[in-house]
């Protein structure tokens, strides 16, 4: 059921009242939708308010604009518009110390929320006991002289380490081979020649194919000796 003529002039004037800028019939209209009013009745309720002098209106063309008396508000003077920036200025000062201090609580509460509770600390400290043992009996094994490595990844270690030595011997004896083939008949100094192509051999960079090939039967016989 659609409100009375009088009733739907009341609820357009608060209206108007309440928002204090020019406005058209449309903009009352879609604002005032929750009160089921048509249009036809807004507009006649504003042209009526209109008449009646409690509200202003202008007519731009066929477009008429609606706006709250101005006469009815209280507007404050130089000294109380002074005094209003004042109190707002204190307001504000008094809303940032609110919000710095609603922040430090959060922060209290987010690293309160972020500490172990007893029970907690009682499981890690026990992990961590339970680690230490372990470290523990590991390093009196190594003192012992006991090995903690399996044998099988032992031996597939020494495998991988064998078959790596193979591999340099066979390219060590490639290159020297091609090697001599190029510098047999060669009229340059070979040392010189090595210099310019950026060749280096092991016993330039410190290493030496015999030494590394020990150790590898150096620990077989460790392992065998134990």
């Amino acid at each position: 059921m659609a409100p009375k003529s009088d009733n739907t002039e009341a609820i357009v004037l608060n209206y108007v009242n309440e928002q204090n800028r020019p406005l058209n019939s449309q903009n009352v209209a879609d604002s005032l939708q929750k009160y089921n009013l048509k249009k036809a009745s807004i507009q006649k309720a504003l042209d009526s308010l209109a008449d009646s002098g409690k509200i202003s209106f202008k007519e731009y063309g066929k477009q008429k604009i609606y706006l709250a008396r101005q006469d009815q508000f209280n507007i404050p003077n130089n000294e109380e518009l002074a005094s209003m920036k004042e109190e707002n200025a204190k307001l504000q000062e008094h809303l940032d110390q609110q919000k710095k201090a609603i922040t430090e609580v959060e922060g209290e509460i987010k690293s309160l929320q972020s500490n172990l509770t007893l029970e907690q600390i009682h499981d890690k400290e026990a992990k961590l006991r339970k680690e230490v043992k372990e470290m523990e009996d590991k390093l009196v094994k190594l003192r012992g002289g006991v090995t903690l490595i399996r044998p099988e990844e032992k031996k597939a270690v020494e495998a991988m380490y064998s078959e790596k030595i193979s591999l340099w011997r066979r390219r060590k004896r490639m290159f020297k081979d091609l090697w001599d083939a190029i510098t047999e008949n060669s009229p340059k100094d070979l040392k010189e020649f090595k210099e310019e192509l950026g060749i280096e051999y092991d016993e330039d960079v410190g290493v030496n194919l015999q030494s590394v090939s020990e150790l590898l039967q150096h620990g077989k016989k460790r392992a065998r000796g134990q």
